[in-house]
């Protein structure tokens, strides 16, 4: 936790007085930010930010693309938990966004803050290459995102594949997707060459997809009271799930499995890997 809290805590100074959120009207402004501000782990623009200071750059820099990143994040959730979708009450341990707006005021929420991420990138003190890589690396991330919320409450998935392999099909673009776009970002941000990008987009996609994995696991075996959203629904819904498919056991097995290959995948980094090692491991082992 100790990697998280200086990071978190600038993500969060950076959310609260960098956004422009008086040009808004008072009732907009008053739901996003309570779609943004409250409540969080800030996992994504954490990442952000300690992949840029891992590749030798300055993470103030990089906050207008962690908060970019966190800003399309917190759309996705206010639209995932939409009546539509998911038909989530709870969110973060308190009421949702449309349960606590209304459902058109939660949805116009949503496309706001999509449209005021790319407007921090356009908005960032680098070299015009730099923020048209990071504008492609978002627009790439959020739209699988999208591909991956599709897959996961429309179906759609390729028939022609085993189960786990659709399963992690949906996991890896979902979840996985801005995950590994928090990695490359940071790394775009420190402008890293070729080879230091392939080794964060490896250790973004392994913990993409292990994040999930434990967020399955926790949907099975932790309470609603404690994880601060609804529990046991993708059972219910007759979701395939890592549980469902391997096992509570098999599924501790994945997760062990992709936080060494996220670590192992830092190793050329040497003690500056540290920071990020540690985040893997205390996500492999979370408990909401």
């Amino acid at each position: 936790m100790e990697y998280i809290q200086r990071p978190s805590a600038m993500i969060q100074n950076y959310l609260e007085s960098s956004i422009k959120w008086d040009l808004l009207p008072a009732h907009l402004a008053d739901t996003a930010r309570y779609g943004t501000l409250d409540g969080g782990k800030r996992i994504r623009p954490v990442l952000v930010l300690l992949t840029c200071e891992a590749l030798g750059g300055n993470p103030e820099e990089a906050l207008p693309a962690a908060a970019a990143l966190e800003l399309v994040h917190c759309f996705s959730l206010i639209h995932d938990d939409l009546p539509a979708l998911d038909n989530d009450v709870l969110r973060r341990g308190r009421p949702t966004v449309h349960v606590h707006a209304g459902e058109p005021m939660a949805i116009l929420a949503g496309d706001l803050l999509l449209a005021m991420a790319f407007g921090e990138l356009a908005g960032m003190k680098m070299p015009s290459d730099c923020i048209a890589a990071l504008v492609e690396e978002l627009a790439n991330g959020t739209r699988d995102m999208v591909v991956g919320q599709v897959f996961d409450t429309l179906g759609g998935l390729p028939e022609d594949i085993e189960p786990l392999e659709q399963l992690q099909m949906v996991h890896r673009n979902k979840t996985g997707a801005l995950l590994r776009a928090a990695c490359r970002m940071g790394a775009l941000c420190a402008h890293a060459d070729g080879d230091k990008l392939d080794i964060m987009t490896t250790y973004g996609e392994a913990v993409g997809l292990m994040f999930q994995v434990v967020d399955d696991l926790l949907d099975v075996t932790q309470s609603a009271e404690h994880v601060g959203k609804a529990t046991g629904k993708d059972s219910a819904l007759g979701k395939r799930t890592y549980p469902g498919l391997l096992g509570i056991k098999g599924s501790e097995t994945v997760i062990d499995e992709l936080c060494q290959q996220a670590c192992d995948a830092m190793a050329p980094l040497a003690e500056k890997a540290i920071p990020l090692q540690e985040l893997c491991r205390y996500m492999a082992i979370r408990t909401r």
